[in-house]
């Protein structure tokens, strides 16, 4: 495999015309509840959906369709890309606007989203416009121009690794992210946050051989997934939170297990105070007269009103609960030791008050079905935000971050954050997972070496993550085993004559250290070799016999042929 080239970009947005903005959606939510309102700017004003406003998706285009024309391998033909989109409509709208440029035909999606009609049967909304869905499903049954699903997506891979010049790129979301081996693809375009082993199998689907023009794998990444990214998004969408506290929004950001665990806890302390006044038994009538008023046939709108906050806390209790619950029970059992049986319990508790606040929103009136919203909610996202041309956040340039390391020391970090105890361990793992990938690409050359780096690769991460070492003496112990790994002939670990080789090295280890016979075996591989040795079973037949007299041991001289055909220096 290759080595991989890293580009974080950034397109950035703004609020254009804010009081236009403010008026548009005021006019568009005419006659809804606060609640109703602030459930919508949630829906729209979550990071996902101002990332797919058609300015910035737009700009994003714009690069890629730049680079097709200038970046080694993608303006000749030879090779192709791939671009990772935050959602399956997302890459619909990538896909549309790649069908205005030079990429049309040459481009396509392959999801796991197959249309239907059925799914769209409630989706249109009349002459106001489309949901999402609809412009989802029309969109990709404008590509399949007729065809199944499966057929398209079998030529489409086929097209992409036999003729990359006709298929220069696949927009996926989460299909063909790991084990799809397509040595053509160069460039890997990530506009999704990713991370950890996802992000890993993502990014080697761009480090395969593919001729000599191809020398490295590009990463452009646009969300910039190896730094830490806490930026809020300052605009009129914030308001969407205004029902939350302060401090359940900030936690989301830091100690995720920990806080969904004590938020799971809160809330279902905060919804038995709440629903503690509810008249026995506390059936759904019963929490109906509570929460709406007493005449449960016809509810009094003053009723009805003088009772919305209790409904409002209710509904904001349980989703709560709700979202803390899932995102913690897998840890639950390993991490804090709960009994399945209080697991169990736990489930049925927030299942309960999830039905009672679907109950109570569909008996007030509350409830309001705010997809008929989307296509004036989307009118507003792409009218009003503005998206600036992209620009480089971090290169690594020509280099590696492991040669950077070696070449530069520690202050081949100074452009990555690590003030504070979560970016230090996100630099940490970025340059654990930069110098595992060097072991592992190298470990077949000399195995006994890398595996010894392994080991101590594993043993420093050990440490780092127990505290026995401090941060900066973390940093001085990985530059060097990076040193060790990438440059083994600059160190003492070979004696004269041994180290300048890199053969003999292996052959050294393989030995346990034996420098005579390591010299001997060398020489007899170097007086029998013969061009293009490699796969010619007769060629390679005369290695093994000019190594087995010097070893004298069959299986021995089979080992040490195995280690001759991975030295390029042969």
């Amino acid at each position: 495999v290759l080595d991989l080239r890293y580009e974080a970009r950034e397109v950035e947005q703004n609020v254009v015309q804010q009081d236009r903005n403010d008026a548009w959606f005021e006019a568009k939510t005419r006659g809804l509840t606060g609640v109703a309102k602030a459930k919508l700017k949630q829906r729209w004003g979550n990071l996902q959906k101002m990332f797919s406003s058609k300015a910035r998706l737009g700009q994003i285009v714009a690069d890629i369709v730049f680079d097709m024309e200038t970046k080694p391998r993608l303006h000749d033909g030879r090779g192709n890309a791939m671009l990772v989109a935050g959602s399956i409509y997302q890459a619909c709208k990538f896909y549309e606007l790649f069908q205005e440029t030079e990429l049309k035909g040459k481009c396509a999606i392959v999801t796991s989203y197959e249309p239907a009609v059925g799914d769209i049967r409630t989706e249109t909304v009349g002459d106001d416009g489309e949901t999402e869905a609809v412009e989802q499903y029309e969109i990709y049954m404008k590509m399949l121009g007729g065809k199944d699903p499966k057929v398209f997506e079998k030529e489409v891979k086929e097209k992409f690794i036999k003729q990359p010049e006709q298929m220069k790129l696949l927009i996926v979301v989460d299909k063909l992210l790991t084990g799809f081996d397509a040595p053509p693809a160069t460039y890997l375009y990530i506009d999704k946050s990713m991370r950890d082993h996802g992000l890993f199998q993502a990014i080697c689907r761009v480090n395969r051989l593919d001729g000599e023009d191809k020398e490295f794998g590009y990463i452009i990444d646009y969300k910039d997934l190896f730094r830490s990214l806490e930026n809020a998004v300052a605009d009129y969408t914030s308001e969407a939170f205004d029902c939350y506290d302060k401090e359940d929004v900030s936690g989301l950001l830091t100690d995720r297990l920990d806080k969904a665990k004590e938020q799971l806890e809160d809330s279902l302390e905060a919804l038995r105070a709440l629903c503690e006044p509810v008249a026995p038994p506390k059936d759904m009538v019963d929490y109906y007269h509570y929460f709406c008023g007493a005449n449960t046939e016809a509810f009094d709108l003053d009723e009805l009103e003088e009772n919305m906050p209790k409904r409002e806390q209710l509904y904001n209790l349980s989703a709560t609960a709700l979202r803390a619950f899932g995102e913690v029970s897998g840890e639950l059992q390993e991490k804090y030791h709960y009994t399945m049986e209080q697991i169990k319990a736990l489930e049925r508790e927030v299942t309960y008050y999830i039905k009672v606040r679907d109950d109570v929103r569909l008996a007030s009136g509350d409830y309001v079905d705010l997809k008929k919203y989307d296509p004036d909610m989307r009118h507003l996202i792409d009218t009003y935000l503005s998206a600036d041309p992209s620009r480089v956040l971090t290169s690594f340039g020509e280099a590696t971050l492991v040669e950077l390391l070696v070449d530069n020391g520690i202050s081949a970090l100074k452009d990555m954050p690590a003030s504070t105890p979560k970016e230090q361990e996100a630099v940490a793992e970025t340059i654990e997972n930069n110098i595992g990938k060097e072991i592992v690409e190298r470990t077949q050359s000399n195995p006994k070496y890398y595996e010894k780096m392994s080991a101590l690769l594993r043993e420093l991460i050990e440490k780092r993550k127990n505290d026995v070492i401090n941060y900066e003496e973390y940093l001085r112990q990985i530059v060097e085993l990076a040193r060790k790994v990438h440059k083994p002939e600059s160190g003492t670990e070979y004696p004269p004559g041994i180290r300048e080789r890199a053969a003999k090295r292996a052959f050294y280890d393989h030995l346990n250290g034996d420098t005579v016979v390591a010299n001997q075996i060398y020489d007899a591989v170097m007086s029998s070799k013969q061009d293009n040795f490699r796969g010619s079973k007769i060629k390679e037949r005369k290695i093994w016999r000019a190594i087995r007299a010097v070893v004298k041991d069959d299986q021995e001289a089979d080992q040490l042929l195995a280690l001759v055909k991975e030295q390029s220096e042969f």
